[in-house]
């Protein structure tokens, strides 16, 4: 068994089940305040414009709980789309958010674009916004934190933690130069900044790679703990497992050179709910940790069901062998 996994023979309740009637629930970030408030920050977008509207249409929310599995209620937006222009006008997704020194960091995809699928996809950005709290009023920025250069077509999907040695560390998903509209491979990199606020540096080591496929993994979160670091991935192609879209744990011992698990399975793409009802899922993925003690407590992920359109953030507690 994984050193950090999904129980065996859980039964989720399906109060860690956050919906909205109507809306597209997607990725989420929690932070839990001093006084034990649950702060998410979560992906949204209007349920009756498909699946494939996180593109085009996504806004990030925010809700609040007691408890860090919910329930959760809906408090109002963070971000969300305005006038056009900017180079992050046209929508918001897959957000990240840490609090370091007193102020909290909100790492997300800006894109901007003409309506059109791919036109949106092709001009995401890594940005970031700053608050005073997890409620907000958040402060963005005229600038994307991380632009597009020779042989990255796009960035996105960031993730960002504190390293023992005092740096930012960063992984970001890209797009190499290719044929468009896909473009090349999507590749990973690492990048680290003295500051949240950048400049981030990409890291000439890349991020969990293979030549066998040109889209290895997909979503992911990484930490540190006890001086050795983790991160949990898709396993986008079933490469690494033969699992397709399973979750799984990587290793290193100095967040640069990463190695699979001796057992790395963290959980398969479906979950079994109180009632024994066992639903499988097209996507359960955007890992995100809450940590009690120092160590992972519980993995958020956005789940898309087979057959479904219509998609929500779930909150699954975990094993942990640390």
């Amino acid at each position: 068994m994984s050193i950090i996994s999904v129980p065996e023979g859980l039964r989720l309740a399906y109060r860690a089940k956050f919906e909205l009637p109507d809306w597209n629930v997607w990725g989420s970030t929690m932070l839990r305040t001093e006084e034990g408030t649950c702060h998410l920050i979560f992906s949204r977008w209007l349920r009756s414009l498909g699946h494939q509207a996180w593109a085009t249409h996504s806004e990030l929310a925010y809700a609040t709980s007691s408890h860090p599995e919910g329930p959760y209620e809906v408090q109002g937006t963070a971000l969300t789309q305005d006038e056009e222009g900017k180079w992050d006008s046209g929508g918001f997704h897959n957000e990240s958010l840490i609090e370091a020194d007193g102020v909290y960091y909100l790492y997300y995809i800006g894109q901007h674009g003409n309506g059109e699928w791919w036109n949106h996809r092709n001009n995401q950005r890594v940005g970031v916004a700053v608050a005073e709290h997890p409620s907000g009023p958040w402060k963005r920025f005229d600038k994307p934190l991380l632009e597009p250069r020779p042989g990255h077509l796009t960035t996105g999907t960031p993730h960002v933690f504190k390293r023992p040695d005092g740096k930012y560390q960063m992984v970001y998903k890209t797009v190499t130069e290719g044929p468009m509209p896909f473009g090349g491979s999507v590749r990973h990199v690492i990048a680290l900044a003295d500051h949240p606020l950048g400049p981030f540096v990409d890291h000439p080591e890349p991020f969990i790679r293979t030549p066998r496929t040109h889209f290895p993994i997909d979503d992911h979160v990484e930490w540190v703990q006890d001086g050795r670091y983790y991160a949990i991935v898709k396993d986008n192609k079933g490469e690494f497992t033969g699992m397709h879209s399973a979750m799984i744990l990587f290793e290193s011992e100095d967040g640069f050179h990463w190695e699979l698990s001796r057992d790395p399975l963290v959980m398969k793409p479906q979950l079994t709910w109180e009632d024994g009802v066992v639903q499988h899922f097209e996507r359960l993925e955007m890992p995100k940790l809450y940590f009690e003690n120092g160590k992972p407590a519980i993995l958020y992920l956005a789940g898309l069901p087979k057959g479904s359109e219509h998609s929500f953030m779930v909150a699954v507690p975990l094993n942990k062998a640390f």
